[in-house]
């Protein structure tokens, strides 16, 4: 599916995010946590992993001239290192 009309809203089957069409083509996608992102970011962290063709078929934001530009902060962001004190077990030796 390619555009949706400005002032609608639809929810993709697949993986449940409603994308309201707006006026210019610059479409919010509401995400089931944090706030609204562009078809862009829904590209970069959902979208792109659809395999099976069916899947393809369903998903509301597979034209990337629909789609947008994705920028590098579109894809989810690497896990923070957390660095663990050391342990020292019974016998006072690290482990």
């Amino acid at each position: 599916m390619a555009t949706i009309p400005p002032g609608s809203r639809q929810r993709c089957s697949l993986c449940q995010v409603e994308i309201q069409g707006m006026a210019g083509g610059n479409d919010l996608v509401f995400f089931s946590h944090g706030g609204p992102g562009s078809r862009a970011k829904l590209w970069a962290r959902v979208c792109q992993y659809l395999r099976s063709d069916d899947q393809k078929r369903q998903c509301l934001n597979q034209d990337p001239d629909v789609a947008g530009q994705v920028q590098p902060s579109d894809y989810f962001a690497e896990a923070p290192i957390i660095e663990l004190p050391k342990v020292v077990t019974d016998e006072g030796t690290p482990s």
